[in-house]
């Protein structure tokens, strides 16, 4: 006697369905991706409108492992539930976030890898951590104890970023995975320069341990307010890495597809443009936090706008 094993019909949106999502998408992203949403201004709108999908699925993850009103392990439990509610989707069960709609759409529409969108996620929920305080700076932890080991978690919160990204774009040449690798290098270590202050009143030290110590800058200070000329070499160090990692990005240039060339262009000229800002203010990041104003972007953004119609 044989049995037939009837499948569950796939949940497939409708167009009504997928423009609403992808609307929120959008809106999320402009209202949060202060320097991203520059660059996704250039791409053709199927392209636009995945990276928005992309940005508003790590908005969430990033809010959720950023939750100071939850304990580590409820913002991982949190964030597990929100990666399952990402599987289902993917799997053809209905679901009615408009974020895992996008999201569902163009991670099929340009074959990303549901790795690497786990991928973020984990990235996002390595700063859900509960590790030993600093014994003469309480509040404060340092995540990482060696350039090698923020390196890892770069890859997870940032690289990832970059190999999803000429997913979208579309490229051939195996090449340009790790030069995106290294393109999303570059923009976290200049997040965590101009981010130190930021960071360490959400008690966390990105900067390597190992750094701090070979420059002589504790905890302690970083809790405080540091002296701005014996700070200013290490992050001058860090930034050498990150200026040598943004190199990768002239190579990257001509492997991506030529209609999202002005849009990488852009994403890099703003991210190198802020380190490069940092440097002129002589790495003053704890009295202000260091950012371009709209016309510098804008300029920026009108350069890509020439590159893309000539």
């Amino acid at each position: 006697m044989s049995t037939l094993l009837e499948s569950s019909p796939q949940f497939l949106p409708t167009e009504s369905q997928l423009h609403m999502a992808y609307s929120v998408c959008r809106g999320i992203t402009r209202a949060n991706a202060k320097n991203f949403y520059y660059g996704f201004l250039l791409l053709p709108k199927r392209k636009r409108q995945a990276l928005c999908a992309v940005y508003a699925f790590m908005r969430r993850c990033d809010d959720i492992a950023d939750d100071s009103a939850r304990s580590a392990s409820e913002r991982r439990q949190t964030l597990d539930a929100w990666v399952a509610a990402f599987h289902s989707a993917q799997s053809g069960l209905a679901t009615d976030d408009p974020v895992l709609l996008a999201l569902t759409d163009a991670q099929r529409r340009f074959q990303i890898p549901v790795g690497l969108l786990d991928g973020l996620a984990f990235g996002t929920g390595m700063d859900a951590t509960e590790g030993p305080e600093e014994p003469f700076a309480p509040g404060l932890r340092l995540q990482y104890r060696s350039f090698e080991d923020l390196e890892r978690y770069c890859y997870h919160v940032a690289s990832i970023v970059g190999l999803v990204c000429i997913r979208i774009f579309g490229y051939s040449d195996p090449a340009a995975e790790p030069l995106a690798e290294r393109c999303g290098l570059a923009f976290q270590l200049t997040n965590i320069i101009r981010d130190v202050k930021e960071d360490a009143g959400l008690g966390r030290i990105y900067l390597p341990a190992e750094d701090m110590e070979k420059f002589g800058i504790s905890p302690a200070e970083l809790a405080g307010t540091p002296d701005r000329q014996r700070l200013r070499p290490l992050l001058e160090f860090e930034a050498r890495r990150a200026f040598e990692n943004y190199r990768a990005a002239e190579e990257l240039r001509p492997l991506v597809a030529e209609d999202s060339q002005p849009a990488l262009s852009v994403l890099v000229g703003i991210y190198r443009g802020l380190l490069e800002k940092i440097a002129r203010l002589k790495y003053d990041v704890f009295r202000r936090r260091i950012s371009l104003s709209r016309r510098e972007k804008l300029v920026i953004l009108a350069k890509g706008f020439f590159e893309r119609i000539s």
